[in-house]
């Protein structure tokens, strides 16, 4: 109990320091004329930059026929265009002394650039290249398929969780494009058109379609000069489609056995959770890091050390646009069964909604995630990151300031609240996975 509250005082001093260091007022932002936005700030405590572009797209605004694009095309943005042809845009980042990172989930396609400052107006010479010119040439096409299908099958191979989780998603959303997995279906990927290449990436590749947020010894003034200079002229396009289908209500729970060559037995539990911008989600966030975050964590601490019946235990609860999965997900120990191990995660999940938790155990995750969060921040990369993901995730990058004050303010009573709310039998989707036995 000393310990705890000898560190609030020390929590508020990092706060403080951290908010005197970045404020709202701090980050920068125009918008071009074609409707690209723009998030600066400036950061000269070392001589590097970064630029991260988020746009808005991933398997979510795919259909059945076309799924596995938005992952296909963060492969192509990498394999030449009209100036920067195959391989040159990473050589020619290298180069300059820079880095690059790209990822695709269901809602957004990100890409990501470090280099130093002294290279930013070559880093929107690649940037605006690409998204004006990207070649979309039918033997690349071909090339990066073959490379794709095999990331498919490799994974689908090589990882239990993989398998098991994209099985449970298809269960769990049986209408709502977070159906279909961010890679994609075989058969959808061997027959995806030209057509189809090219007006997936002029409709969702548009300038007006992506945010950029750049942060590090750059200067707004300079950003928004080459930024003109570069991407301005790139035309806006249509807004994409809206994405409009909504999963209907679960009434009943659903449960899928899928069989592979495993030690012990795989369970996963999935409820239907909300969204980003939904009131609940810092309560949510909270409650999953109470279950599972560190050795003494409600799941890890029972489940684990004490009656030892699993090897790996673990929550999942993430950012999206529209209405998601809240999981719980872990590897049985030997001699236990899948039922054995579901059945003590609904023990564990039914003494919060009964009893809720602690204050002790409560603060505990409040001042990880608020030292986690300042941590961040104090980095150029994590400056962008947060940026970007509150303004696109939550509507308003302003948001990521509130961000501390909202993760304060969620009670013991929220998360019990909130575990009843969506803990519920008739919502929850279970996957098992096992290894094949003779029927």
């Amino acid at each position: 109990m000393i310990k705890r509250k000898a560190l609030l005082p020390a929590l508020l001093l990092l706060a403080t320091t951290s908010q005197a260091q970045l404020k709202a007022d701090d980050v920068h932002s125009f918008t071009l004329k074609n409707g690209m936005k723009f998030l600066v700030i400036e950061d000269f405590s070392i001589p590097n930059a970064n630029m991260y572009l988020f746009y808005r797209v991933g398997s979510r605004n795919e259909y059945q026929g076309i799924t596995g694009l938005s992952h296909f095309f963060e492969h192509m943005m990498f394999n030449g265009a009209k100036k920067y042809g195959p391989k040159m845009f990473d050589r020619t980042m290298e180069y300059n002394g820079g880095a690059n990172n790209a990822y695709t989930r269901e809602d957004v396609t990100v890409y990501t650039d470090w280099f130093p400052a002294s290279a930013t107006e070559v880093m929107f010479d690649l940037e605006s290249d690409r998204i004006a010119s990207l070649s979309i040439d039918p033997k690349m096409v071909e090339s990066e398929r073959g490379v794709v299908l095999s990331e498919r099958s490799t994974g689908l191979e090589n990882s239990p969780w993989r398998l098991l989780m994209e099985s449970m998603q298809g269960q769990a959303f049986q209408e709502h494009p977070y159906h279909w997995p961010v890679i994609g279906y075989e058969d959808d990927m061997k027959n995806w058109k030209q057509s189809d290449l090219e007006r997936y990436f002029r409709t969702y590749y548009a300038p007006n379609n992506c945010v950029v947020v750049m942060a590090g010894a750059i200067k707004t003034d300079d950003i928004r000069k080459l930024a003109e200079k570069y991407l301005e002229p790139i035309p806006a396009q249509p807004e994409p489609p809206a994405v409009h289908i909504k999963e209907p209500p679960q009434t009943g729970e659903r449960r899928i056995v899928v069989q592979k060559d495993v030690a012990t037995p795989y369970v996963g539990i999935a409820y239907k959770a909300p969204e980003a911008k939904h009131d609940d989600y810092y309560a949510l966030t909270l409650l999953s890091d109470i279950l599972s975050s560190g050795k003494s964590s409600r799941l890890y601490a029972s489940l684990i050390d004490n009656q030892q019946l699993a090897t790996s235990i673990f929550t999942n609860y993430s950012e999206s646009f529209d209405p998601t999965l809240f999981g719980f997900y872990g590897i049985t120990a030997k001699n236990v069964s899948a039922q054995q191990l579901e059945e003590a995660i609904y023990a564990e999940i039914e003494k919060i909604k009964k009893d809720g938790v602690t204050d002790r155990e409560l603060q505990k995750v409040k001042n990880q995630r608020f030292i986690d969060f300042y941590n961040q921040i104090e980095t150029i990369n994590g400056k962008s990151n947060n940026i970007g993901t509150y303004e696109v995730f939550f509507g308003d990058y302003r948001k990521m300031f509130e961000a501390p004050a909202k993760f304060n303010q969620v009670t013991l009573a929220d998360i019990q609240r909130v575990a009843n709310t969506y803990f519920k039998k008739s919502t929850r989707t279970v996957g098992v996975l096992q290894t094949k036995t003779d029927d």
